[in-house]
């Protein structure tokens, strides 16, 4: 009786109504309740199409295709995959140069064939990235004759493709200079004359500082070329050639590039008024085409004693461009 009483005395003595044997059984429920809700809701959303979609975890992104090997080159941009049938490329090969040489005379060749993609204009695709799409088995080709003489040009095609074919086009340098003034000439009437700018005090020092001058320099700029391609990587056309013998110089040039004789002897025909090949029949055309009334423009008459002068200044230079690419051009 008295632990009896003892355990009755125990459930009335002063205690709560939320303590006791019976409040001590009932105390988990609601921590059980939580946890068979959480189950429950767990469950339900294991369903498939049972979870709401903020609930799904994010599927993993596919992993993105390997990019071309120049465009994991430090620095090189990737190239967006055109719409359409083919895709812009790297260019294969670059005309770098030389300006007033017969660069633009050498693209329109080039685009006889069928396996050249080239923009006609000068892209400067190394600053813009715009080419055209080309197939598989075409080469893609630009045309920017002053990457020749920009110091930062080769440096900045062999870090986005080292591979890249270069084609530089010469010429007679002191030719090349005054074709040069002729064309300035045309565009700003009133220029000093062509000795005025090309020498310091008369018939002083040759003037390296006047751009049409300095491009002639074919060993300097050819220097700086080699320290980031091999000569192999290069192939030199001559200016003087490309007028005389446009389809011997062609099939130098789609050797160069892998590419097969497609362009011959048949394509051309010499236009006697303007003093160089003209092309029997342009691309997408059934007429024959000359190039632009800027092509073959008349020189100004410059005195002997000045063409003297040049050539002397010039001679080292193009004797050890002749060594260094193994061609004697016969300009001395």
């Amino acid at each position: 009786m008295a632990g009896s009483s003892g355990l009755g005395g125990g459930a009335r003595g002063g205690q709560g109504p939320g303590t006791g044997p019976g409040a001590a059984l009932r105390a988990p429920r609601a921590p059980l309740l939580l946890a068979a809700l959480l189950l429950g809701a767990y469950s339900l959303c294991a369903l498939p199409g049972r979870c709401p979609p903020a609930a799904r975890a994010p599927a993993p992104a596919p992993a993105p295709a390997e990019p071309p090997r120049a465009a994991r080159s430090p620095g090189a941009p990737g190239l967006p995959v055109a719409r359409g049938p083919g895709r812009r490329r790297f260019p294969q090969a670059l005309i770098v140069g030389v300006k007033k040489g017969g660069t633009r005379a050498l693209l329109e060749f080039l685009r006889l064939h069928p396996d050249v993609r080239a923009l006609g204009s000068e892209p400067h695709f190394f600053d813009s990235n715009l080419m055209p799409r080309t197939l598989d088995g075409q080469i893609t080709m630009e045309k920017t004759p002053s990457y020749f003489v920009t110091r930062e040009a080769p440096g900045r095609i062999h870090g986005m493709s080292p591979d890249t074919k270069l084609i530089v086009v010469v010429r007679n340098p002191v030719t090349r200079a005054i074709s040069d003034y002729a064309q300035t000439l045309s565009k700003t009437p009133g220029l000093p004359s062509f000795r005025a700018l090309a020498f310091r005090h008369g018939l002083g020092a040759v003037d390296t500082a006047w751009s049409a001058v300095r491009i002639g320099l074919y060993a300097q700029h050819l220097e700086h070329w080699l320290r980031y391609f091999p000569l192999s990587r290069f192939l030199f056309v001559s200016g003087e050639r490309l007028v005389s013998q446009p389809a011997a110089e062609l099939g130098r040039v789609q050797d160069f590039l892998g590419l097969r004789r497609v362009v011959t002897d048949k394509h051309f025909y010499f236009n006697a008024t303007k003093g160089f090949p003209c092309l029997r029949k342009a691309q997408g055309s059934r007429r024959p085409r000359c190039l632009g009334g800027s092509k073959g423009r008349p020189h100004p008459r410059v005195p002997e004693a000045v063409v003297r002068r040049l050539r002397d200044f010039y001679r080292p230079f193009n004797r050890k461009f002749y060594q260094m690419t193994g061609q004697d051009f016969g300009w001395d």
